[in-house]
């Protein structure tokens, strides 16, 4: 009786028992499911990265003309009122057929007058006031954000491209994006190849301002995360960038870097994003919209102050990277396999608005509502 005891419970695994191994199947099961689930993720994330994550800039990485066509264009004024040598858009930019000049005596027969907002605005400069000749395109270029940026209103059907750092110009050219690699790209436009930096770095946060303003939300979000971490700061606000220092070497000492905007608008990420990244510092950002964020860099590539419903739980989470290596890794991962290009102000956004003429040659085009685009 005994011996079929015990035969009868190998034969026959009690009710506990199966049910045990069930449950260990089921999980075991699971975990399959979601090792598959996390591999096609992966796959996809790094097909979107390698295809998607570029597309809005394929404007600006384009450098053929659709059809060899020559287009002289006048610089009515250099921006800032600071002269530049004018560029060769076929030696730099393999960008053919463009004539670039500065002289006005050559108004009437060029097919585009690209004009810098500012010196119109500041009245430096006026608008052309000969009659505009058939064809001829009047380019709006600014790369202010629309807080800074007056003197909209009269400026309605004047012009009929736009130029700027918003992905919905008419000619797009950005303060940089990332390029998969290895990617064809000219060689005097700067491009860096992205490398996994330290973990380890003797500085936790970094700033570094030229516009200090009491008024403006990044400084008071400053004065808010400064309560929490030591952020040291740079530029006229704070200490001078040690000598013979880029901002870019002097943030590489520093785990964390505050890319925080004068304001806060649509596209409006300028060189702080990018100096971060260059860097190899896990930028902090503040500016438009994470989803805005995420049309230039994956979505672990940065920190969004919106991202914590305070800035002390910000505080607390730049700690913990801090002492987490494996965690501050998932921000840096990422790195491998990009450039990051930078277009060179001002010859390229020349060279660049002068190849959009050629392509839209023989079109009419006319801008309206200027104001309530840019600031939209």
């Amino acid at each position: 009786m005994e011996y079929a005891a015990n035969w009868k419970s190998l034969a026959c695994p009690s009710t506990t028992n199966w049910s045990q191994r069930k449950r260990r199947y089921r999980l075991a099961l699971e975990r399959q499911r979601q090792l598959v689930v996390l591999c096609v993720a992966s796959v996809v994330l790094l097909l979107c990265l390698k295809l998607c994550l570029s597309d809005p800039f394929s404007q600006a990485l384009d450098t053929s003309n659709k059809k060899p066509v020559d287009v002289t264009l006048l610089i009515w004024t250099q921006p800032f009122e600071r002269n530049r040598k004018l560029p060769d858009c076929q030696t730099l930019y393999e960008i053919s057929g463009c004539h670039l000049t500065e002289d006005l005596d050559a108004y009437s027969e060029a097919d585009a007058v690209i004009i810098h907002h500012r010196e119109i605005a500041t009245h430096v400069t006026q608008l052309p006031t000969e009659p505009r000749p058939h064809a001829q395109k009047w380019i709006w270029m600014n790369f202010e954000s629309p807080t800074h940026t007056r003197g909209l209103r009269q400026l309605e059907g004047v012009f009929n491209l736009t130029m700027s750092y918003r992905t919905d110009s008419d000619i797009f050219l950005p303060y940089g994006f990332l390029v998969p690699f290895p990617h064809k790209t000219q060689e005097p436009r700067k491009r860096l190849a992205l490398r996994n930096p330290s973990y380890h770095r003797p500085h936790l946060v970094a700033w570094v301002i030229s516009n200090w303003a009491e008024s403006q939300g990044r400084v008071a979000f400053y004065y808010q995360l400064a309560r929490y971490v030591r952020v040291d700061v740079f530029g006229r606000a704070g200490r001078s960038v040690p000598r013979g220092d880029s901002v870019v070497q002097l943030a590489k000492r520093y785990q964390f870097y505050l890319a925080l905007e004068n304001s806060r608008h649509t596209d409006y990420i300028t060189e702080k994003l990018w100096n971060a990244v260059l860097a190899g510092a896990v930028p902090v950002v503040l500016g438009p919209p994470r989803d805005n964020y995420e049309r230039f860099l994956p979505p672990e590539a940065f920190i969004h102050v919106d991202d914590f419903p305070s800035v002390g739980g910000l505080a607390r989470y730049l700690l913990l990277l801090r002492a987490s290596p494996a965690l501050l890794r998932r921000h840096l991962a990422w790195r491998t396999g990009f450039r990051v290009q930078q277009p060179a102000f001002w010859g390229e956004h020349f060279c660049s608005a002068c190849r959009a003429v050629g392509n839209l040659k023989g079109r009419t085009n006319r801008v309206t509502h200027l104001a309530k685009w840019f600031r939209s």
